[in-house]
Order: structure tokens, then C-alpha cells, then sequence
């Protein structure tokens, strides 16, 4: 084999190798194969608990709601924020951990990871962790990637900014045009069994215009549903997630 066949050979088998160092752990988004071979990426916690976790805010216009609704409920939960919105919206920021709430880190901003780019990933994670630490004081000890799509490079740099991948084992499709209160509650009740990670959005970020006020319009039914079944609701940090693998591979 020529010399420049050879170089050419390995340049592909280098391609693909990245390509699958990129993708193959994001098949974790698939919900059948994370519950059963990764229950604590999905969130799996103690069997009398419910884990209640808000992506994509904090949202000024939104948040607050969530805030005092969640205090009319005498219920606490996992916020996961963007850096971005947490060095936009401080005060709003601030306010969540004032009312007793965990926040956790979504990423910098929301974006797909259509390409790898791990060394961006290392650098937006542990920029929007410090963000939460600048603005609360508080460590964040969780990750969620945006669309929940956890690339290597994603895996990554969670563990090089001593954080926790976690995705969810509910969510109520809150995020869509045609949702519905009846309709997220309907989805999520597949799902709602003790042990649960539950995914809602407190903001339209990344959503259907308007769509936050679906959620916070079911978010009393949901409580309810929980406390009748006799599971206590409440954040990521009193859920009892087993600790990962080092990576999915």
C-alpha cells in the first residue's frame, strides 16, 4: 500500500472513530435503553420520591411564576439553567436559590450538537458553572445537556467541571405547540412511578411560544397526583441518584 493510500486509510479510520466517540454516547436519549442500562442517567432515585427538575430558564418573564407557585405548593425542585440567561438574568438567578431551590447547569446556551466540538463543550460547561457559583454562591452538582443529547464531548466536559450527568425517566412534552395541561399530565403519567426524574420547562427559550404557562397550569395537578400516591416531590439532591461510570462507553 502506497504511502498515500496508507495516510488516507487512517485519516478515515480516525474520522470514524471521532464520528463514534461523538454519538454513540448520545444513544442514551433513547428513553428504553437508559432506563434499563443506565437507570441513573435517567434519574432513577429513592422509590417514595419524585424528582421535579425545570429546564431552560431562568426566564424573568416566566421563573418568578414557577417560584411562587412552587411556594403555594411547599415543594422544592432542580432548576437547570443556561449560562447565558444566569449572567443575563442575575437577580432572577439569585432568586431561585433565595427560595430554597437547586439549580443545576444546562449549558451555555441551547444549541444541537450537530458536530463534534469537545473543546468548546469543556470550556461553555464549565463557564456556565461558574456562572451559577458567581451569582448564588451555590456548587451545582448536575448536568443536562440541551435536547438531552449527551455527546462524549458533552460527557466530557461534565466531568471535567465535577458535575453529574442526569436526564430523566418523565417528561410531558411540555414544550410543544399543541401541548395541553391534560396533555402533559397524560404524558408524564407513563412514567410517574416512584423513583422518577420529571422533566417541565419553566421558560419558552427553546419552546413554542407561550408554551411555560401549560406547565405551570398542570404543575398543581402533578403535585397532587404525587402526594396521593404517597410520593414526596422534590429536588435532584434529596432524590438518591447512584453515582455514574466515568463514561457510557
Amino acid at each position: 500500500m502506497s504511502l498515500g493510500r496508507r495516510t488516507g486509510v487512517l485519516a478515515r479510520n480516525a474520522a470514524v472513530l471521532a464520528a463514534a466517540a461523538h454519538l454513540v454516547p448520545a444513544g442514551t436519549w433513547l428513553p428504553g435503553p437508559r432506563r434499563f442500562f443506565f437507570p441513573a442517567l435517567a434519574g432513577q432515585g429513592r422509590s417514595d420520591h419524585i424528582a421535579l427538575t425545570f429546564d431552560d430558564g431562568p426566564d424573568p418573564h416566566s421563573t418568578p411564576r414557577f417560584l411562587d407557585a412552587l411556594d403555594e405548593l411547599a415543594v422544592t425542585a432542580t432548576f437547570f439553567v443556561l449560562g447565558e440567561s444566569v449572567m443575563r438574568y442575575p437577580r432572577t438567578t439569585r432568586e431561585i436559590a433565595f427560595r430554597g431551590h437547586e439549580l443545576a447547569v444546562h449549558g451555555w446556551t441551547h444549541t444541537r450538537p450537530w458536530l463534534p466540538r469537545p473543546v468548546r463543550d469543556v470550556s461553555e460547561v464549565a463557564y456556565a458553572a461558574r456562572a451559577v457559583r458567581l451569582a448564588t454562591g451555590a456548587v451545582p452538582l448536575w448536568y443536562r445537556p440541551p435536547y438531552g443529547v449527551l455527546t462524549g464531548g458533552r460527557w466530557l466536559a461534565a466531568v471535567r467541571a465535577g458535575l453529574r450527568p442526569v436526564l430523566w425517566s418523565a417528561w410531558g412534552r411540555d414544550w410543544s405547540p399543541n401541548a395541553t395541561p391534560a396533555s402533559v399530565l397524560a404524558t408524564l403519567r407513563g412514567g410517574l412511578r416512584g423513583g422518577a426524574t420529571v422533566l417541565l420547562h419553566d421558560s419558552d427559550r427553546a419552546s413554542s411560544p407561550g408554551c411555560w404557562r401549560v406547565t405551570l397550569a398542570a404543575l398543581p395537578h402533578l403535585v397532587t397526583a404525587c402526594r396521593t400516591a404517597g410520593l414526596e416531590v422534590g429536588p435532584l439532591y434529596d432524590h438518591g441518584v447512584p453515582r455514574l461510570p466515568a463514561s457510557p462507553g
